[in-house]
């Protein structure tokens, strides 16, 4: 049986950095105010890239670690909630810029859950045994749903993209243990881009609602209930503890609820790592970001010695961990 294993990962972000003190000048905060409630000090907005753009030059570089030629591609994921636009595929985008002509591509849309959700499908055609080399990539332009007059929202998020390159291996699996969720009953919590039927023949009464709008209360409580609950379960699934596990990579949207799903596992806060400071909220590219730059700093090894828990949790609602061993 062949495993796919994380061979190259990359992140790319906008060169335009806003700090909090910079967003000052647009509307009406205080860097101390989104610091204190969120750890966010400055966000990379895009001027003109748009999502294809940030997600391809991902692609580029895992090409370039791995020494793949783009022809050899056979799959290209992108996890997304900010598509170039609705047909084509963003990942159909990619694939074109890439010149990967043998890789069949598609977007999967689960928010800030998308890379979890896009790992785990990746995995699976890998243990099928038919494919040998696949991207998965999370990617968001979100400068362009967020409704900068709405400063309770416009502070939390920003742009960029990252990724990883699987290679098919018969070595041991490298998912040892998933659990993914969804509530669709909270939807409402976290919305972007509603659209109502519009034809001569449709009746609707309500306007489309383009910008994305949060119940910021309801998300946080959602994500510091559930789900500690659901990587303490994926945990039991792998038979191991928050002790036995190297690191712990969490979707980054506040440093506050990171702060408390450590308590709530029991595990050590410095295992949690962090770089919304930077970011913000990049929704499906988060985790890969942090992945990449972790694998950069030498924190993360991808020589096959380390247990980490990848935890995604956002609109949908959806939440979801996958441990792996890489």
């Amino acid at each position: 049986m062949s495993f796919g294993k994380i061979m190259a990962v990359a992140h790319y972000a906008p060169e335009q950095v806003v700090t909090n003190e910079g967003l000052t000048k647009v509307m009406d905060t205080s860097d101390e105010w989104i610091k204190s409630r969120t750890g966010i000090e400055q966000r990379h907005i895009s001027s003109n890239e748009n999502t294809s753009d940030l997600a391809t030059k991902v692609g580029q570089q895992l090409l370039a670690q791995s020494k793949l030629k783009a022809e050899a591609i056979d799959f290209i994921i992108v996890a997304t909630i900010s598509p170039d636009a609705s047909m084509p595929s963003t990942a159909s985008l990619v694939q074109a810029k890439l010149g990967a002509v043998n890789a069949f591509a598609f977007d999967l849309t689960a928010a800030c859950s998308g890379f979890i959700y896009a790992l785990s499908v990746a995995d699976k055609l890998m243990t099928s045994g038919v494919y040998k080399n696949g991207i998965v990539i999370g990617a968001e332009v979100l400068s362009k749903v967020v409704d900068w007059s709405d400063r309770a929202t416009s502070v939390l998020f920003g742009d960029g993209a990252g990724g990883v390159l699987l290679q098919s291996s018969t070595k041991e699996p490298m998912l040892l243990s998933e659990s993914l969720k969804s509530d669709g009953s909270r939807s409402q919590s976290l919305t972007s881009n509603l659209t109502q039927p519009n034809s001569p023949f449709s009746k609707a009464t309500q306007a489309n609602d383009l910008f994305l709008k949060m119940d910021g209360r309801a998300i946080f409580d959602f994500a510091v209930r559930d789900v500690p609950k659901n990587i303490l379960e994926t945990l039991e699934k792998a038979e191991l503890t928050s002790e036995t596990v190297d690191y712990f990579l969490l979707h980054q949207a506040n440093s506050r609820i990171l702060d408390k799903m450590a308590r709530k596992i029991k595990a050590d806060r410095s295992k949690f790592l962090q770089n919304m400071q930077e970011y913000g909220n990049t929704s499906a590219a988060s985790i890969p970001i942090l992945l990449s730059e972790a694998v950069a700093s030498g924190t993360i090894k991808l020589d096959g010695t380390q247990k980490i828990v990848l935890t995604g949790f956002g609109g949908g609602l959806t939440w979801g961990t996958l441990v792996v061993k890489i």
